[in-house]
């Protein structure tokens, strides 16, 4: 197999097929289009019923510029899924069982190959249908070549001569079995270290339609290992133009469509609201009054574009997605956003209750590292279920108190100090439980959301593990905050530039 497609030299594939891996990826992809479509039309299922806010008057389109509009969303969210998506992968699509669209295509395909082998069973053999599928193997078999494999594309052409195969065919000359056997004898050639097992299964299958069916079957999984080869050698150009890309496209929305962005409009305004407030409250006199009549007014800085996008992203933490619409040029990273929420709901639950464990046990308990950790996964499992909608926090806080103070007790008994008294696991118990009000106070304290309020200042506070001079409980959360704040700074276009690579 030395021209392996995923064998042969990465730099020789990078520089002379950028733009056949381009296109190749756009026709295998075709399916995986309309599943962004369906997702990106699920996150803003919820802004339907929603109050606009007010803007320009729309104004009417074609139905050649909406198929057209349609069309670029759809790539854009490809490339931004590609992009942000380091484990962006290509699968083969994989229908319900019991979906009418499965049954509707299996009962084609099996009267598909019916038909096939109804014809090679004639005397003498018809080969028109199989013609048809060599010609399309060949196709396949093309579709997997760079522009340097000329000589496996002049021995394709050559041996899978669809125009010799029918003179063969006519005169009862054709030998279809060796005509397979060069087929296998490519596939394996061209296909991924990883399908060779499928590809050697193929030369035990004896029969002509069931070997032909199989054959099919492998090349539909090395279309879609091509696609993701496609794939991996674009991310580096798209992560160049990736910024650029999506400006000119929502340039292009918003020229065809005026209203198009509006959502934005008020996110962007609200986040500069938030930096003005904030603003004019430190610039208030100490007596919190305005300053005397004769007094000039004190300036109000313009918040920086900078802050400004910072604020903003910040807010979608803490989006209320099931009544407000999700701003449109963010709306292909809502599902990330959404789950970096629970992600942080979760831990702030975590946290809050561990502070209040760890101020009822005593110092040299709460302060072993083994406790934390093991008081950590006891906590984590029972909120495992939190983002479901049939979990229910109180039920669940009820079952942690019981099983912390157990570990509680446990830990100061063999650390030599008293077990809880009745009275302490009372009271552990009623705070671990008044958690699940967000007004709690311990809750507000842990507030993990809150964190964020300066990203570069946290960025610090993890890179330093200094967490625990602000919030004792947060030392055994540091894995799962900095992976958070990962997350977080993937989504957010250039927001800490190179301090990225530091989480």
């Amino acid at each position: 197999m030395s021209e392996n497609l995923d064998k042969s030299n990465i730099n020789e594939a990078g520089k002379s097929k950028s733009n056949d891996s381009e296109q190749g990826l756009e026709d295998a992809v075709e399916s995986s289009e309309g599943a962004l479509q369906k997702k990106i039309k699920s996150g803003s299922a919820s802004t339907q019923g929603a109050q606009r806010p007010p803007s320009s008057p729309p104004r009417f389109v074609t139905v050649e510029e909406l198929v057209e509009t349609a069309k670029g969303v759809t790539n854009m969210a490809l490339a931004h899924e590609i992009v942000v998506n380091g484990n962006f992968r290509i699968k083969p699509v994989e229908l319900p069982e019991d979906s009418l669209e499965k049954r509707v295509k299996d009962i084609v395909h099996k009267a598909f190959w019916d038909c096939l082998s109804v014809q090679l069973s004639e005397d003498p053999p018809a080969y028109d249908h199989a013609i048809k599928l060599l010609g399309e193997i060949k196709e396949t078999l093309l579709s997997f070549l760079l522009p340097g494999h000329t000589r496996l594309r002049n021995q394709i052409r050559e041996v899978l001569d669809l125009d010799l195969i029918q003179q063969e065919a006519e005169h009862g000359a054709l030998d279809i079995s060796k005509l397979a056997e060069f087929i296998i004898g490519m596939m394996g050639t061209l296909c991924a270290p990883a399908r060779d097992e499928e590809v050697n299964k193929l030369k035990d299958i004896k029969e002509i339609v069931p070997l032909f069916r199989a054959m099919f079957s492998v090349l539909g999984l090395m279309k879609v290992d091509m696609a993701n080869f496609a794939v991996s050698s674009i991310r580096p150009h798209l992560m160049q133009q990736s910024v650029e890309y999506e400006r000119k496209k929502f340039q292009e929305l918003l020229e065809k469509q005026p209203n198009a962005l509006d959502f934005v409009t008020q996110w962007l305004e609200e986040a500069a609201g938030d930096l003005a407030d904030r603003t004019c409250g430190r610039a208030l006199p100490a007596g919190g009054g305005a300053a005397g009549s004769g007094d000039a007014p004190v300036p109000v800085p313009v918040p920086d574009a900078a802050a400004v996008q910072d604020r903003a992203y910040l807010r979608l933490l803490r989006w209320d997605h099931l009544r407000r619409p999700f701003p449109e040029t963010v709306l292909m990273d809502q599902a990330r956003f959404q789950e970096l929420q629970l992600q942080l709901e979760h831990l702030t639950i975590l946290g809050a209750v561990l502070l209040v464990t760890f101020s009822v046990a005593a110092p040299g308990v709460s302060s072993q590292a083994d406790f934390a950790e093991k008081l950590k996964m006891t906590v984590q499992i029972l909120l495992t279920d939190m983002h479901l909608p049939s979990f229910h926090l109180e039920d669940s806080l009820t079952a942690i108190g019981e099983k912390v103070c157990v570990e509680v007790s446990s830990r100061l008994s063999l650390c030599g100090f008293s077990p809880l008294t009745a009275d302490q696991e009372t009271a552990l118990k009623g705070q671990i439980q008044a958690v699940a009000s967000p007004d709690d106070p311990v809750r507000r304290i842990v507030a993990l959301k809150e964190m964020f309020l300066s990203t570069e200042c946290f960025l610090k506070y993890v890179t330093r593990q200094q967490v625990a001079k602000g919030i004792p409980t947060v030392t055994p959360l540091l894995r799962e905050i900095s992976e958070i704040l990962r997350k977080y700074l993937k989504s957010v276009p250039d927001l800490m530039g190179a301090k990225c690579i530091h989480i």
